[in-house]
């Protein structure tokens, strides 16, 4: 007997030949099929990392921990779309700052992954800068949900947090807030670039009375994963969403990505699309403890002025044609 291409045993005088053949026949089959089962079990542990996030997310909504951080399940996370943070100056652990976050996305995924675990190397990075994303207070109210949500580094968006981690703890927090917020992601739909920016002047403010520096912030890519229904203004489903908005603090979508076991069905996984978080150029900021409006609405507008010019330099690079433009509402 002797082995064909295909490893089947053909007549061949030869005995050894064909376990010769046979051997490395099912040697290269074990390989094969083991090569293919690693990666559908990586995919299959991006697309639980992910899941776990979006219920919780969704149905849900410590103290910060660099193991949580550091867990194996971000990495997969990060890979399954995958995301990715640029930086593009240094900053200084001498000062304090606030970044502006855009856009905000259905659940604000670059934003979680970049800032909340160590995916993406946010602290080899920016060495000595400790990140704070900020969420809703709301989200702070269940006990477990809190701690999970503090082990990351995830604080509640109000005065009195950012306060804190502003004035008495000492220098190198960064505080990342999704300026654009609820508003914001009403109009969010894959190919559209706009961001809720000309009245937030909130941020601003906070800025100025704590002198700490504001960094623009724009993740390419993050309005992509979902697609999302709009309604328009003045419709039945757009005022149901801004009285939810008032009201609560949210403002209900309805939306759809993938299903859990094909790209081809709707479900809650959001698609695979790449997203890539871009760190902008620090803006010095002076510490006023009672900033006028002029003051604010200067240093407002030097804010947009520097995101619109971030957008403008990285948008060819990240997929974008270079006539497009970013939407400021």
């Amino acid at each position: 007997m002797r082995m064909d291409a295909k490893g089947w045993g053909v007549c061949c005088p030869s005995a050894s030949r064909f376990i010769t053949g046979t051997g490395s026949s099912i040697l290269s089959a074990l390989q094969d099929l083991f090569w293919l089962s690693k990666s559908k079990v990586e995919k299959q542990l991006q697309i639980i990392s992910v899941l776990q996030w979006v219920l919780t997310f969704l149905i849900m909504g410590g103290r910060r921990s660099q193991w949580v951080r550091n867990w194996a399940i971000w990495r997969y996370f990060r890979d399954y779309f995958p995301i990715r943070l640029v930086k593009t100056h240094n900053l200084l652990t001498t000062r304090n700052y606030i970044f502006g976050y855009h856009p905000h996305g259905i659940m604000g995924l670059g934003a979680f992954c970049n800032f909340s675990t160590e995916a993406t190397g946010v602290s080899q990075k920016f060495p000595g800068i400790r990140p704070y994303l900020a969420t809703l207070a709301g989200n702070f109210r269940m006990p477990i949900l809190r701690d999970y949500l503090m082990s990351g580094g995830i604080c509640p968006v109000n005065r009195d947090s950012i306060d804190y981690i502003l004035s008495k703890n000492g220098s190198g927090n960064a505080i990342i807030i999704v300026v654009g917020g609820a508003a914001e992601s009403l109009n969010c739909t894959p190919g559209k670039n706009s961001v809720t920016l000309k009245n937030r002047k909130g941020f601003v403010k906070l800025a100025l009375r704590h002198g700490a520096d504001l960094v623009p912030v724009y993740s390419f890519g993050e309005n992509e994963v979902y697609k999302q229904v709009i309604f328009e203004e003045g419709s039945w489903g757009r005022w149901v969403q801004k009285k939810f908005q008032k009201h609560i603090g949210f403002a209900p979508c309805i939306f759809h990505g993938r299903g859990l076991f094909s790209s081809n069905t709707w479900g809650l996984l959001p698609y695979s699309k790449p997203i890539t978080t871009v760190v902008g150029e620090p803006i010095t900021i002076p510490k006023i403890d009672n900033p006028s409006q002029k003051e604010v609405d200067f240093y407002h507008s030097m804010y947009v002025d520097s995101l619109i010019k971030l957008f403008d330099k990285y948008k060819s690079k990240f997929g974008l044609p270079e006539t497009d433009v970013l939407e400021v509402n």
